[in-house]
C-alpha cells in the first residue's frame, strides 16, 4: 500500500493525479467552499482529537510529540473504521489527504499519509 497515500494543502488546485480526494481535518476549512474544494470525502473521524489539535497548535517545536500522540490516537478503536476505510480508498487507487494547515510537513495529514503508508501498518 506504500506509495498509495499523499497529502496536499486543500487550497491547491486539483490534480488528475490527487485520485480519491479526502479532506482530513475536524474543521471546515476558511474561506472554503465545499465546490472549490473537489472533495469525494470529508473524514473527520481520522482527524486529531480536539484536545491534541488545541495542544498542538501546529508549533514545529512539539511535532514530534503530536506524530506520536496522534499515532496512538489512530491505533485506538475509535479511529479503527475511518482508517480502515482509508485503506479500502488506497486499494482501489491513489488518496489524497488534504488540510487546511499552512505547514503541510508538520500536519496531521502528514502523519497519517506516513502511517498509512509505512510497512507494518496494514494489520493494525
Amino acid at each position: 500500500m506504500a506509495g498509495r497515500f499523499g497529502c496536499r494543502r486543500i487550497y491547491e488546485e486539483t490534480s488528475s493525479r490527487d485520485g480519491k480526494r479526502v479532506l482530513v481535518d475536524r474543521l471546515w476549512p476558511r474561506g472554503m467552499s465545499k465546490e472549490r474544494a473537489h472533495l469525494d470525502e470529508w473524514l473527520r473521524d481520522v482527524a486529531p482529537s480536539a484536545d491534541l489539535r488545541t495542544w498542538y497548535h501546529h508549533d514545529p517545536e512539539r511535532f514530534a510529540e503530536f506524530r506520536d500522540r496522534y499515532i496512538g490516537e489512530l491505533e485506538d478503536a475509535g479511529h479503527r473504521p475511518a482508517v480502515r476505510h482509508l485503506r479500502d480508498l488506497a486499494a482501489h487507487g491513489k488518496v489524497t489527504l488534504l488540510t487546511a494547515t499552512k505547514d503541510l510537513d508538520h500536519s496531521e495529514a502528514a502523519v497519517l499519509a506516513q502511517w498509512l503508508g509505512a510497512a507494518g501498518t496494514a494489520d493494525r
